[in-house]
This record gives structure tokens, sequence and C-alpha cells, in this order.
């Protein structure tokens, strides 16, 4: 008769740890081990963390997320796959600026009748880098401490890797204050959008009779956000980040659209602002989400901060102040408009409830408003779709004026 010890392995036969393939390098010299998926390499960039439990692909393609590295709380990420009809990023060839993705398990096979790729090979063909095994809920505690960190994320299939190497990366990143990143992700030329919201049993529309021009001004736009002003009744003329106030008035629209997008606003603020303060002085019509918020924000004489942890989620509670209503949102920022900048004219219209800080303002004196959201609700809740049908109210009372 053997006993259970005669057959159990030795320390030199039978049993391995697995070799991390992957790890995460905070600024403060901390290592987190992993395995690797998706693209091979080392990148830079800050770590965010994200609450939403669907929609990894919109928000990995969301060029919002230029320069961070995403973790995800929800543990069962790509599970479904990927396909080409949620990307959000205009270009469906182009990258979206995201530096590497935090995961807690390992990825599954494809799951979902629309998948046509794996979520690994997507990650390889988009250049983005992946680490598993990660503890998701301690390191999003650290991050709710501390602050989102500077960090380096690497893959190597091998296991070999300088570490101390990555540590000085990582301590070396300047970080996204003082960084304009739409340069990396606006469009390069003028273009129309007549693309409107997606039906599971048709695919996506097209605009066939719109209403109202237009134009807007792509500092990393989404998608769904040019989908959502085409079902409005626009048509929409999507223009580059650095275009002039003067070119964009010879287009003669009938409302101005300031898009969501990456990095420091103030960075950005630079070309961005007297742009804004032109169109807005001309009393065109115009409607900011997101950095086009903060932009409308510093373009009034206000100023944006850095936040401590960011909103990076599909399920943030927002009061709108003008009905009293409180709707489910989506949001993906680390600057905020500072509410005691702002000038008595603009008005604050809508308010986080997770924190208090402001999410929405509207100019007393001038068709402008703007939410710090996402309404386009690419991933998230539909509540705020009733935005766009605002704008919309907003140009037709400046055009019977």
């Amino acid at each position: 008769m053997t006993s259970e010890q005669d057959h159990a392995p030795n320390a030199t036969e039978g049993w391995a740890e697995p070799r991390p393939t992957a790890l995460l390098v905070l600024a403060d010299g901390t290592v987190l081990e992993g395995f690797g998926i998706g693209a091979t390499g080392h990148l830079a960039g800050e770590v965010c963390f994200n609450t939403a439990i669907t929609g990894y692909e919109e928000i990995l393609t969301d060029p919002s997320y230029a320069g961070q590295i995403i973790t995800f709380t929800f543990p069962h990420i790509g599970n479904v796959g990927t396909n080409e009809e949620d990307i959000e990023t205009v270009s469906m060839a182009s990258a979206s600026g995201v530096r590497g993705v935090v995961l807690r398990t390992a990825v599954t096979d494809p799951s979902n009748y629309r998948a046509t790729r794996h979520f690994d090979d997507w990650l390889k063909a988009r250049g983005i880098p992946g680490i598993t095994g990660i503890d998701t809920r301690a390191l999003t505690a650290l991050i709710r401490e501390a602050g989102m960190p500077n960090a380096v994320i690497a893959h190597a299939p091998d296991g070999v890797f300088d570490i101390e190497a990555l540590k000085k990366e990582a301590r070396s990143w300047p970080g996204l204050v003082g960084m304009d990143l739409v340069p990396g992700v606006t469009s390069i030329q003028r273009f129309d959008w007549d693309e409107t919201t997606w039906n599971q049993e048709t695919g996506y529309g097209r605009q066939e009779a719109p209403r109202h021009h237009v134009v807007a001004i792509d500092y990393g736009v989404k998608r769904n956000i040019l989908r959502l002003l085409a079902r409005a009744g626009c048509k929409v003329t999507v223009v580059p980040a650095t275009t002039s106030a003067e070119d964009i008035l010879a287009l003669q629209p009938d409302g101005v659209f300031l898009s969501n997008g990456p990095g420091d606003p103030a960075a950005t603020g630079e070309y961005a602002v007297p742009v804004i303060r032109t169109v807005i002085e001309r009393g065109v019509p115009t409607f900011g989400i997101c950095l086009g918020h903060q932009m409308i924000g510093l373009a009034v004489g206000g100023r944006t901060v850095k936040m401590h942890q960011g909103h990076h989620g599909a399920n943030h509670p927002v009061k709108d102040l003008t009905t009293g209503k409180v709707e489910i949102t989506s949001m993906n920022h680390g600057f905020a408009v500072d509410r005691d900048s702002l000038p008595k004219n603009a008005v604050e219209t809508h308010v986080s409830l997770f924190d208090g800080s402001n999410a929405g303002i509207a100019l007393a004196d001038k068709p402008v408003f703007s939410v710090q959201y996402h309404p386009e609700a690419s991933p998230g809740p539909q509540d705020s779709h009733y935005l766009f049908d605002r704008f919309v109210t907003m140009i037709e009372k400046h055009k019977a004026a």
C-alpha cells in the first residue's frame, strides 16, 4: 500500500510555476507580474480604471484614452470577441492611442454571434499590449488612494525583462499634465458624415434628409457621436482640430460641435480656445462633449484641473439641474472644469452625484452648452440621448430668431 506522499511531486520534477510574460511597472517601483496578451513590447502611460462591464471594444478604441493604460474592474473582458462594427475611432485602421490594457482573468474564446476575431488577435492588430492575472481590485484600490500612477506595461513571450530599465522608463514618463495628445488622434482632412445609429435588424442607417448643417471639430471624436448628430437631422462636416475659425465659419454652419478627446485641455486650448471664442462671439449655436466641454470652460475664462482618479465607466449618476432628473451616464475624463473659476454667465447645468464635480454648463447670453460625460452611450446607458435633440432645438430657435 502506498501513501499519498509517495505520489506527491518533488521539488525537482513535474511542478513548475508558470513564468510571467508581462509586467506592469509603476513609477514608484512597484512591479506587478502577469501573463501577456496582445501586442509585444512596452509602452508608458497613465493607469486608470474603468468600471464598465460591457463595451470593452468601444472603450479601447475611444481616442479620449490616448496616453492611458486601462484597468478593467470587471473580470471577464474579451469573452464575446471583437468585430468591425463597434470601433469608435473615426478611421477604422487608425490606432486610438490607448497604451495598454490590464485584466483580471485570461481571455476566453469568443462567444457571441457578432464576433469576427479573438480579442487577443484584435489587440495584436491594433498594437495594444495587455496583461492578465492581475488583482485588479487591489490595483483599483491603490488608484483610489494614491491617484492615477504613471507606469509601463510590458509584454515579452519569453519572459525576459530589463526591470530596472522599465522602472526608469516609468519614472521618466512626464504624465498627462501639459500634454497635448489631440494631434495624434484628430482627422487629417475635412470629411462629411451621414451614417446613423445601429439597428439589430438592418445595421447602420444613412442620413437622407438633413435639416441643419453642423460642423464638428474633431479632437478625437467617437463615431457614435457623429451617428447621433446625423440621426437628429444634421448634415455633419468633420474638420481637423487645428481648423481656423475663418474656415469653420466659411462653411456657414447652423451649429458647431466640439468633440471629446485626450490629454490636458489647457495644452490643447493653446490653439483651440481662440477658435472657440470666435465661434461663440459670432453667436453660432455650440455644443461640447468631454474635452469639448472643457474647451468651452476655458474659452469663457475658466480653468481646468487634474482629477485624483478621474471618472471612467458607464454607471456614473449625473443630475440635470435644469430638469431635476438624474441620469446614469458614461464618463471618461481625468480633468475637470473648476466651477469656481467660471464667469457669472456660465451657468452650471449638470453635476456628478459621485463626487459633486461639474458635469455641464450653459451660457446665459449665448446659445452654448456642454457636458463632461458621454451622452452617445458607446458604451453605456442611453439616458442622455436627449442632449442631441436639445442641441437641434437650440439650432432651430436660433434660425427662427
